[in-house]
């Protein structure tokens, strides 16, 4: 990790930043990726002048084709060689009924948290295989082994990237190539300002532990990654339990929920 560049994607906040300002703080260079341009500027002089270390900023918004394409190039050369891709941009959208979504919002989150995923992951795996190294993490959700009622869309889309993750894993790990799915539960970000010690999820992860957890574990090479014993107890039971009793302990736990509002 350390002789190249790490790519991170949605770099100028939540996860994205910290992984970003944990890398520097290890020596790392980074390329920072993420739409608002003057956030990265600022985060790059930061991490430059404390750590000393190159950030090149390259804005995109991952769900415009031209933008999207742009990226993929710059994994696949540049000035300096993209040893580490942290797939962390994503979008959560709004929290409602699969009915009373907009179909155009619920497309836009398809197109960053699964299409984009998919074509950077894919762009990295290429260069890194000719190369016979490479590390891949892709910040997926504990959503992804649950039933997500209100986030449809969105808990499909991490169960999906969890999938893709450990089959890319699988066929790119005896190439030295080694790709990590970071299923993190509520974590203490943007997402859940205001929500105290406790997610809807659980209780709310420090972001520093979140990205420890994950880059130790794709220096492992470990393909999943759970921060936190109690959620890797959560993502257990709901993969080892009979899907029946997963699905109605959600929804019983759902409809506490409407009743309370």
């Amino acid at each position: 990790m350390h002789r190249r560049t790490a790519l991170v994607t949605g770099a100028s906040s939540g996860l994205g930043e910290v992984f970003a300002r944990e890398l520097a703080a290890r020596g790392q260079d980074l390329v920072l990726v993420a739409r608002r341009a003057d956030r990265l500027h600022a985060l790059a002089g930061e991490l430059t002048t404390a750590h000393g270390v190159v950030a090149e900023v390259l804005p995109a918004d991952l769900t415009r084709p031209e933008q999207l394409a742009e990226v993929t190039r710059r994994l696949a050369g540049g000035p300096t060689e993209v040893g580490l891709l942290v797939n962390n941009a994503g979008v959560l959208g709004r929290i409602a009924p699969l009915a009373d979504q907009d179909p155009d919002d619920q497309a836009a989150l398809v197109d960053l948290d699964v299409q984009a995923a998919v074509r950077l992951t894919a762009a990295a795996a290429r260069a890194m295989t000719r190369r016979g190294d490479g590390r891949i993490v892709n910040v997926s959700s504990m959503t992804g082994f649950l039933p997500v009622p209100r986030g449809a869309v969105y808990g499909a889309s991490k169960a999906f990237l969890t999938a893709f993750s450990e089959n890319v894993h699988c066929e790119t790990a005896h190439l030295g190539v080694h790709v990590t799915a970071v299923c993190p539960g509520s974590v203490r970000t943007g997402l859940h300002q205001g929500s105290g010690t406790k997610g809807r999820l659980g209780r709310n992860l420090d972001p520093l532990d979140v990205v420890r957890d994950a880059l130790a574990a794709v220096e492992a090479g470990r393909p999943l990654c759970v921060p936190g014993r109690d959620y890797r107890l959560k993502a257990g039971l709901a993969t080892a339990l009979p899907r029946a009793l997963v699905r109605r302990a959600v929804l019983r736990l759902w409809q506490q929920e409407r009743r309370s509002r």
